[in-house]
């Protein structure tokens, strides 16, 4: 089920944080309807009448050219435009710059349950600051059982079964000087369509448990800078247990990636056995995450330089089976 809001819940989201105060003006019996898109709408071409213009489920924007051109007509013909329009499946209206909506546009909200909203917030600034609050609360949601390591600025998640390892590996980054930002419980959400944002829940957050330990805090035990709020997950690490029978990939020619909320996430599978420093692995695996993202890919510029050398091998001995055909013919 896509994630949605309704008008209600908006309102209550306490939007006035992010400078964008909200008023009711009326329509309060529709508080209830929901709110699915991010997006939003300004057409005042809806007003005119072309009302297949109206997207279901987004906000309507009414700013000074809208609230001006129904002031400009005639009390029925702007009650028919309001009528035609408010009866269309969309959530509320927001009045932006603080303008005073003609009394035919209260009462067609009531008729319809619509509720109208309004904000002294100028129109451009008013749109981007409900678009952002709007993406947030829209945001897929997923929780996730591993650990997110902010390590050198990247995004890394830890995954696997439980008892592998990933706290302990966690830890040994954290010593390392990494900032750790959640563990065990992983909040995810996605925003747009490939921006994975992660966080720790209220209640565990700056706390690790590490078998034998028991739980410990992070932030008491090695400072603010060890930990961080949220962090982009930009790579994802899956412990494995080691298995004899497996092939491995040794080369890392093949993109692999991880669903996460629903987008894709560079995925690197490391196998874990006894002797290998994992936090060491991960950190590796990070830089080196960092370089393809900058266009440096080590294994295919590797096999791109086999390849030339290949190819100048052929051609050397082409060139050679040439000039001997050649002194035999001389012969």
């Amino acid at each position: 089920m896509a994630p949605s809001v309704t008008v209600g819940g908006l309102l209550q989201s306490r939007p006035e944080t992010l400078g964008l105060p909200l008023e009711l003006l009326s329509g309060d019996a529709g508080l209830d309807r929901v709110i699915t898109s991010p997006h939003i709408q300004k057409t005042g071409l809806a007003l005119a009448g072309f009302h297949e213009y109206l997207q279901p489920e987004r906000i309507l924007v009414l700013g000074e050219s809208e609230v001006r051109y129904l002031e400009s007509l005639e009390t029925s013909a702007r009650t028919s435009s309001l009528w035609a329009a408010f009866s269309h499946n969309i959530p509320c209206v927001l009045i932006t710059g603080g303008w005073d909506p003609p009394p035919e546009l209260l009462a067609a909200s009531e008729r319809y349950r619509l509720p109208v909203l309004r904000t002294a917030v100028p129109t451009p600034l008013a749109i981007a600051r409900i678009t952002a609050l709007l993406d947030d609360t829209l945001a897929v949601r997923e929780l996730v059982h591993g650990v997110l390591i902010d390590i050198l600025g990247l995004g890394v998640l830890i995954v696997g079964e439980s008892g592998i390892g990933k706290s302990d590996c966690a830890l040994d980054l954290v010593v390392r000087g990494h900032r750790l930002v959640a563990d065990d419980a992983v909040e995810v959400r996605r925003r747009g369509e490939t921006a994975i944002i992660g966080t720790c829940p209220d209640l565990t957050r700056f706390h690790m448990e590490v078998r034998g330990l028991g739980v410990i805090n992070i932030r008491d035990l090695f400072g603010v800078a060890a930990t961080r709020m949220s962090k982009r997950v930009e790579l994802v690490v899956q412990l494995e247990r080691w298995d004899p029978a497996r092939e491995y990939d040794r080369l890392g020619l093949d993109d692999n990636f991880f669903d996460l909320a629903g987008a894709k996430v560079p995925l690197i599978q490391m196998p874990v056995a006894p002797g290998r420093s994992l936090a060491i692995l991960v950190e590796v695996a990070a830089r080196n995450q960092l370089l393809r993202m900058r266009g440096r890919h080590a294994a295919r510029d590797l096999a791109a330089r086999l390849d030339q050398h290949l190819k100048d091998l052929e051609a050397e001995t082409d060139m050679e089976a040439d000039e001997d055909v050649e002194h035999g013919g001389h012969r």
